[in-house]
């Protein structure tokens, strides 16, 4: 980083921050103007910006609304950044690949969605299934896409079960020994999670991509 980009990476994390597309992806085309690695851009300009916002959105002093804003900032940057990536022939080195799910039943996606797009600005991978997701779509797309985690949301504690169903049905198929469980949702509690042997939880979108980042350090 020289001292002339500095100020720059700064602008870029306070755009995800504040929460602004249009600012986010000026500056990214700024970057690009100025001759700097879109690579670099992502990782040392925007990134830490998203990595402020879920600090404080764990510490209560930003709230939902905020990193919805955050989410949609990161994502209009780098699909700037990578469509240049793209170009000159180089790609930015995936997180994981992730296969997200309403269990069937729930058609709840908000927090779902939210997830998506900050595993996705953070680097993931991400194959979205949407709501109402039979447990054997589950198993195919993970199977298909050779997925690293599987996250599996329940907005209803009469559809909790279905997250239970699906960690069974991976263990009938044989992939469980491959693929990590993340379950989530407003009924959903850490000790639902042992009890049917997810190997994360989290209430938040900012929490899941932490502890997604865990897991696979792990596998």
């Amino acid at each position: 980083m020289t001292a002339e980009t500095s100020p720059l990476f700064a602008r870029m994390a306070h755009s995800i921050l504040e929460g602004e597309p249009e600012e986010a992806v000026q500056l990214a085309k700024e970057a690009l103007a100025q001759g700097i690695d879109p690579l670099a851009a992502i990782n040392q300009g925007f990134v830490p910006g998203l990595d402020e916002v879920g600090r404080q959105f764990g510490c209560g002093d930003l709230f939902l609304p905020d990193l919805v804003r955050a989410g949609a900032a990161m994502k209009a940057a780098t699909q700037i950044l990578e469509a240049e990536l793209l170009r000159r022939g180089g790609t930015r080195q995936s997180a994981g690949v992730v296969v997200l799910g309403t269990v069937k039943g729930d058609i709840h996606e908000i927090g779902k969605n939210l997830v998506g797009t900050m595993f996705t600005a953070n680097g993931f991978q991400v194959y979205d299934l949407g709501v109402d997701v039979a447990i054997e779509a589950f198993v195919e797309a993970v199977r298909a896409r050779q997925a690293d985690l599987v996250g599996v949301s329940a907005l209803l504690t009469t559809t909790m079960t279905g997250q239970r169903k699906v960690i069974e049905a991976l263990e009938q198929a044989g992939l469980r020994g491959r693929v990590k469980v993340l379950i989530g949702g407003a009924p959903v509690t850490r000790e639902w999670a042992k009890e049917i042997r997810a190997d994360g939880y989290s209430e938040d979108a900012a929490g899941a991509v932490k502890v997604a980042r865990s897991l696979l350090a792990r596998k």
